[in-house]
């Protein structure tokens, strides 16, 4: 069936243009942006990345002379701030515009309704509120940065159907298909760091960069070191197609943090104690700019996070196998609960089949809460 060309028709086509940008715009909010004149799309833009022009700038730009009197369609309120580029509303009242639908007000402080006052006070018609949800949910990263100054933490884990992310003995390739961990690849992609505990980089030695069919963007790589046991052997220490950082405490061996250091690797000190504070730790990531971390840790890493309350979305991938063990390790290893009542549930949970295995998504209903941008 044909779509109707109306209002969600065109808005819908800036998201779809939005969503493709996931994961290069930085700390930046993904934004699509649509013009359309008697009927006609005349400019389409997105924001491709941080510090260069925003999506409103790139759909006038192509729209030219046209875009007077024109419809312009943006997923997030246009900017009115000077940033690392000038106010993307002084560009819409330049090209005299005669009407602005935006999906979602920004809920960064410096815009946060503004955007849209500015367009009103020059006699644009402004209408708020079209596909405000799906605009949210695509921004949840930037979102949840712009209002807490802290990095949103996707949690992935693969798993069997008893629970177990390995065998007795460790062994753990491959417990899903192919198509699983593609979606993973792409997953890392969409993300500014990955993140691990010392015991994965000591069992596998992974390499945590991005691979796939074509080239795509390696996030930093973080690991989660209390001891500094991190071997300058260590793929992830030898390589040097991403950054490598490693969270440790202010007691770690100063001989060892100045070997890593020699090394290329950046040592991180979070906490005065045996372990990493993790919470210091989302704070110094965040105060290095890195907006956005999948968290892909072992039990023992998935289960404090958790328990900290700083995983705000949960990806766990369920492959239809059985391996049982008593040793085997489990996707989350904390004290845990003494009643189900106490249990932590997701919300908003969606499910999809990828390939022969089956991914879970949702929220940890204990997950520090984002407060809600301000309305226009």
């Amino acid at each position: 069936m044909l779509e109707a060309l109306n209002d969600e028709f065109y808005m819908r086509l800036a998201l779809d243009m939005a969503r493709k940008t996931s994961g290069q715009t930085d700390l930046n909010p993904m934004v699509g942006c649509v013009v359309v004149k008697d009927g006609r799309i005349v400019g389409i833009g997105t924001h491709l990345k941080r510090g260069e022009g925003h999506a409103e700038v790139h759909a006038l730009k192509m729209a030219g002379p046209e875009a007077e009197g024109a419809t312009v369609y943006v997923t997030l309120e246009p900017c009115s701030h000077t940033g690392k580029t000038p106010p993307c509303c002084d560009r819409i009242i330049e090209a005299k515009a005669a009407r602005v639908v935006v999906a979602a007000v920004d809920g960064n402080p410096l815009v946060a309704g503004s955007g849209i006052a500015r367009l009103r006070e020059h006699g644009i018609a402004v209408e708020v509120g079209l596909l405000e949800e799906e605009a949210r949910q695509m921004n949840e990263k930037f979102n949840k940065w712009i209002c807490t100054k802290l990095p949103f933490v996707t949690l992935k884990t693969a798993s069997t159907l008893d629970g177990r992310i390995a065998s007795s003995t460790g062994h753990s390739k491959w417990i899903t298909g192919p198509e699983a961990r593609e979606q993973v690849h792409v997953l890392r992609h969409q993300h500014a760091g990955i993140m691990v505990g010392i015991a994965t980089v000591l069992a596998d030695d992974p390499l945590l960069t991005t691979r796939g069919d074509v080239p795509a963007l390696n996030p930093v790589r973080i690991v989660v070191d209390s001891k500094l046991r991190l071997p300058l052997e260590a793929r992830v220490v030898g390589d040097r197609s991403a950054r490598t950082l490693v969270l440790t405490t202010e007691g770690a061996d100063s001989n060892r943090c100045e070997l890593l250091t020699a090394a290329g690797v950046e040592v991180i000190p979070c906490g005065a104690g045996e372990a990493v504070d993790l919470t210091a730790a989302m704070k110094a990531l965040a105060e290095l700019e890195i907006g956005s971390i999948l968290l892909e840790g072992g039990g023992k890493l998935n289960g404090a996070m958790l328990e900290a309350g700083l995983v705000d979305k949960i990806h766990m991938f369920i492959a239809a196998k059985i391996i049982g063990g008593e040793n085997a390790p489990s996707s989350f290893s904390f004290a845990g609960i003494e009643r189900m009542d106490d249990a932590i549930g997701l919300r908003d949970v969606t499910s999809e089949m990828i390939g022969p295995d089956i991914c879970i998504i949702g929220y940890p209903d204990n997950a520090g809460k984002v407060r809600r941008c301000s309305q226009a």
